[in-house]
């Protein structure tokens, strides 16, 4: 929900940044990489409980994931880049709670395990839209900057990251912001579905 407002200010931000960056020896992919290897850090960090440490390792691996689709607008765009940032990304929100379950597995596992259900349908639902979006091409006027189609909803990554960073800043209460997070994860599932199942409705041989 907050991305559309938060990009157009964090994009020239990032493009500055990027230019910095743009050195023969410096890739897009290599800084996705870099990032989700930052990112993974953040699993032993939970699971030892140094949330500051984690919440470092969260915020480095954001930071990178922004750097490297910026990079990459200044080269030639690489739907190869594009994959590799979604699949790692979505690996990335995985084991976020899976680490506060290894934390604290009698708080955490249900809670935990009810916000990675709720994962899977916000996930599924978006990539599912934006396989047959990429299909009968149709445009995203909302995110122009991203490789594919990006079906919004009440939680993207700008809210993501703010529930993480809660977590982090407040592990006592992850049980119950994990709930609440999850609950909204499946509005945004269930408005995806539903806006996906009718915007593919009207295009032509897309549905029976």
């Amino acid at each position: 929900m907050l991305d559309r407002y938060l990009h157009p200010h964090v994009k020239p931000l990032l493009g500055r940044a990027a230019a910095l960056l743009d050195r023969p020896g410096i890739t897009p992919d290599g800084l996705t990489l870099s990032g989700f290897a930052i990112g993974v850090l953040a699993l032993p960090f939970l699971a030892l409980q140094w949330y500051g440490a984690a919440l470092a390792a969260i915020l480095l691996n954001r930071l990178f994931d922004g750097l490297d689709g910026a990079l990459a607008r200044r080269r030639t765009l690489s739907d190869a880049g594009g994959f590799l940032d979604i699949a790692l990304d979505f690996l990335f929100y995985a084991l976020i709670p899976f680490g506060f379950v290894l934390a604290e597995p009698a708080q955490n596992s249900l809670a935990g395990a009810w916000l990675l259900f709720a994962f899977i349908g916000t996930g599924s639902s978006f990539l599912a839209f934006a396989t047959l979006a990429a299909k009968h091409n149709l445009e995203n006027l909302s995110y122009p900057h991203k490789s594919f189609y990006y079906l919004g909803g009440l939680t993207e990554g700008s809210e993501t990251i703010l529930f993480f960073i809660l977590f982090c800043l407040m592990p006592a209460y992850f049980a119950p912001l994990a709930w609440l997070f999850g609950i909204l994860c499946w509005f945004t599932t269930f408005t995806r579905i539903w806006g996906g199942y009718h915007t593919l409705k009207g295009v032509r041989g897309a549905g029976d």
